[in-house]
Order: C-alpha cells, then structure tokens, then sequence
C-alpha cells in the first residue's frame, strides 16, 4: 500500500494530531549501523530519550540493541521493555549522587559526567562497582551550539584538560574504570568530527588499564530536506573501525566499541498527521492553522529544526504558498512560506522526520492533550499510545476546597 494512502486510513482509524511509526524503518537503519562498523565488536545503544515507548524499546532489543538512557525512570522503562541490567547504560547529567545510586542497585552500567559525583561514586563504592567515565572532548560537532554538547561551555562530560584530576580522583577512590565515553552532538556531517574525537578519547584511554569499551556517542546526521546531505555511515564506519582495531593493538587488548544512536535510529520513521483546522488569509501571508502546535512538536521553535510537509489529502493539487500554524496561544509556526498543494479546511498534513524528539518533547500547554502513537508493524497499524483525554490532564490533581 502506498504510505500516503496508508497514512490517511491511520488518521481516519485514530484520528489526528497522530504520530506514526513505521518500524521496518527503524530495523533497517540499527542493521545498516551494524554492517558498517562489521570488522569490529560494536555495540548499539539506542538512546531512548528520542523516543522512548515501550513498542519501540521491544522492536529494537528483539534485533539485538542495547539502551541508552539518562534518567531512572528510562532506565525502569528499559527494564520493563526487557532489557537486562548489562544490556543499559546510564549517562545523566547533574542528577544526584542518589539517582546515582538507584542506577547502581538496578545493576545498570553507570557513566558519570563530572568530578564531583566521581569522588562521592568513588567514597561509597571503591572499585566494588566498575563506572565508565563521560569526556568533554571540546569539538564544537554539527555547528549549533544548541544541540551540541562536547564544546568548551558544555555541561556535558568532564573537560579532557581534567583528565589529571579524574586520574587522581580514580587512583586515590581506587575507582574501576570500565569504559570512557564521549558525545559530541548531533547533526554531525564530517567523519573527520568522530576521527578527531577518537584520537582524544584514544589518548585518554591511555590512562585507564582495565577499560572494556569506548563509547562515541552518536550525532550522525539524517535528512530533514528532500535532497539533505547526510552522515556517510559506510564511510565513517570503514574509517573509524580500521582506526579502533589499530588503537586496539596499541592497548594491547580487544575493546567493544559502543554507539549511542537515537534520531539516526527513529527520526526517518517517523510521521506527524496534523488537521487543518482554519485557512487565515493576512494582507501578506496565507496561514494554515492545524490541530497542532509546540505541545505537539517543538522543534521547529525550539532547535529551528525542518520538518517536511506534505498535503496528503490533495496529492495532485496545484501548489501554494502557506504559513503552517499550531493553534497554542503562542508562536508556534512549523514552516514559514511552505509549497504545498493546495490545502483545504480538513485536509491531513503530514510531517516527516517526526520520530525522534517528537512526542517525548510533548507537553500539556494550553490544557492541551498529548497525541496518539501509531507503529505500523508488519504491515498492520498498532495503536501504542492511547490519545489523552480530560481525566489524564487531572488525574493527579488533589482536591482543593475554598
């Protein structure tokens, strides 16, 4: 079946605001990171926070990835979607020592990302309890500031020019070392951005005898645009791996290499379906007001992210120019001046690229409810999230009597 088509008996079925997820496309890009990095031992850990609902945790641990996560609860969700303990790793950034702690008697991999809760990891547990360690290689990837997080005014990681100081802090602790880790954003294009930050994590590693993996992060660039140049994972993959078995030899023992990939896994399987609700015609703009907005997909406004949009219920109808709207009561533009073909009160628009960073960004603005999900799994169409409805919004409200 044609995906539009499809697309429309999903909206029909579910109704709209929707999000739709085709999980033949999700399985497909975790077997094309696999294959590219084939020579060496790599290992996937989905990054849950771009999309965590527990039917996605499923299609991926059945295909083998692992969990990447940043809160307790991620780490509780992965559990529950069944994933083992070993199979997750945990990466937050400035929780407590507690949090911390609850991640240590899950028996989760722990990976810490500043000094402090090292010494204090390091006081309560010795070398009883192995950590990885999160380094601030300070590259500024993908070239925003805003999604990247390994350049010098990053909260994320630990300044590599402390690598002395978590020396220290590891030798004086005895802290087990088991991994080093570094991320340095997203929308990363050049495989030059992952090679230079593999020599620095390379050079660190140096220091740490016992480690059994290095973890990369992720950041590979996929397409928002039609025609977007990508992240050439068979590239990167050739190059890096010949690079990690070299650096592997100079260790003088086998590693695991580790990824953490979230949109690259997702966001091309994602669909948003949207209904016009009002067409607005100013003295300058043709605005097509939908039954969305921020609460729904804050990307737009938050990162000046692109989503492509179509008009799935006109196909063949002449092109215009239209001012996608939500209706919060705030600016919430999703794309200004966008060709499409011609709209009309009621018709389904669709967003692409929807899967990564969508609804798990959503919220309850404006009293509003957070949205269906749809996967669309061996052909058939799952509902995996029911739409909310007014007592979700209250549910826990406490009574409040004047």
């Amino acid at each position: 079946m044609e995906i539009q088509q499809q697309l429309l008996e999903v909206a029909k079925e579910f109704g709209a605001p929707v999000y739709v997820y085709n999980a033949n496309q999700i399985i497909s890009q975790y077997h094309r990171l696999k294959n590219a990095f084939k020579p060496v031992d790599v290992k996937i850990k989905y990054a849950c926070k771009a999309l965590n609902n527990s039917a996605i945790l499923k299609v991926l641990h059945k295909e083998g990835s692992g969990l990447d996560t940043v809160s307790i609860n991620e780490v509780l969700l992965g559990l529950r979607a069944g994933f083992t303990p070993q199979e997750i790793i945990f990466t937050p950034n400035c929780v407590s020592i507690e949090e911390i702690q609850e991640a240590v008697k899950l028996g989760v991999h722990i990976n810490i990302d500043n000094i402090s809760i090292l010494e204090q990891f390091g006081a309560i547990y010795g070398d009883s309890v192995p950590c990885c360690i999160r380094i601030n290689p300070h590259i500024l990837a993908g070239g925003n500031s805003k999604i990247s997080t390994g350049h010098i005014d990053s909260k994320f990681g630990i300044s590599v020019y402390q690598l002395r100081h978590v020396l220290r802090v590891v030798e004086s602790q005895k802290i087990k070392v088991n991994g080093l880790h570094m991320h340095t954003g997203s929308d990363i294009l050049d495989s030059g951005v992952f090679l230079q930050g593999a020599e620095i994590l390379f050079d660190a590693a140096k220091h740490f005898p016992n480690l059994e993996f290095l973890d990369f992060g992720s950041g590979f660039k996929v397409a928002y645009k039609p025609g977007d140049i990508t992240t050439d994972i068979e590239e990167l993959g050739a190059a890096l791996s010949s690079r990690f078995l070299e650096f592997c030899e100079e260790y003088g023992k086998p590693l695991e290499l580790w990824f953490e990939p979230g949109k690259f896994l997702v966001s091309e399987s994602g669909f948003f379906l949207v209904k016009v609700n009002v067409l607005k015609q100013t003295t300058a703009t043709v605005f097509a007001g939908v039954d969305s907005g921020l609460n729904h997909l804050i990307r737009p406004m938050l990162y000046d992210s692109y989503h492509h949009i179509e008009n799935i219920s006109n196909p063949n109808g002449r092109q215009r120019i239209y001012t996608v709207v939500g209706y919060i009561c705030e600016t919430d533009t999703f794309g200004w001046d966008r060709q499409l073909n011609e709209v009309r009160e009621g018709d389904i628009l669709c967003f692409r690229n929807a899967g990564a960073y969508g609804f798990t960004m959503s919220s309850n603005y404006n009293a509003r409810f957070r949205p269906a999900e749809v996967l669309i799994y061996e052909g058939k169409a799952h509902l995996i999230r029911k739409r909310e409805s007014f007592e979700d919004l209250i549910r826990n409200e406490e009574e409040f009597a004047l």
